[in-house]
């Protein structure tokens, strides 16, 4: 019966790998405000949630004084933690955490991390049926947040 229940609980695990891998919000997509590209794909460490997105571009980025600076240059100065100031845009986590729904295109109790204030929100994400992403970044209840459409860039 213990041989029966693991070998259940890894068919499950390994079911929700696929989907999280199989899901068309994989790929790279550009933010609503078209500052950023965020590349969406499986976490690296499991532990971190069926999905994570990193940036990989930005578009005309702006440094403390305003001026726009090379991509590569650009740090997270707004960030609360004086110790992560200094660390590049380029590369950096921005969502984290997400859990697999029964629909492969939706994942719900994930973290985004919001470069512009420097903040972090709970969020989900789906795709829409016109191919854009939705995420709802919120504080407590999604009924308490704001919602944005991504544009896909690439697979």
């Amino acid at each position: 019966m213990r041989g029966r229940l693991v070998v259940l609980a890894s068919m499950i695990l390994l079911a929700t790998s696929a989907t999280a891998q199989q899901s068309a919000v994989m790929g790279t997509w550009l933010t609503q405000s078209g500052v950023a590209r965020v590349k969406i794909a499986p976490c690296a460490d499991p532990k971190a949630g069926a999905l994570c997105g990193t940036v990989v571009g930005l578009i005309n980025p702006k440094g403390p004084n305003g001026q726009v600076v090379a991509p590569e240059t650009v740090t997270d100065y707004r960030n609360p933690d004086p110790a992560l100031r200094s660390r590049k845009m380029l590369g950096m986590p921005l969502i984290w955490g997400f859990k697999t729904t029964s629909d492969p295109n939706t994942f719900e109790d994930g973290k985004i991390y919001n470069g512009e204030n420097g903040k972090i929100y709970s969020a989900n994400i789906s795709l829409q049926p016109d191919g854009k992403l939705r995420l709802r970044g919120f504080v407590g209840s999604p009924m308490f947040g704001e919602t944005q459409l991504w544009t896909r860039v690439s697979q």
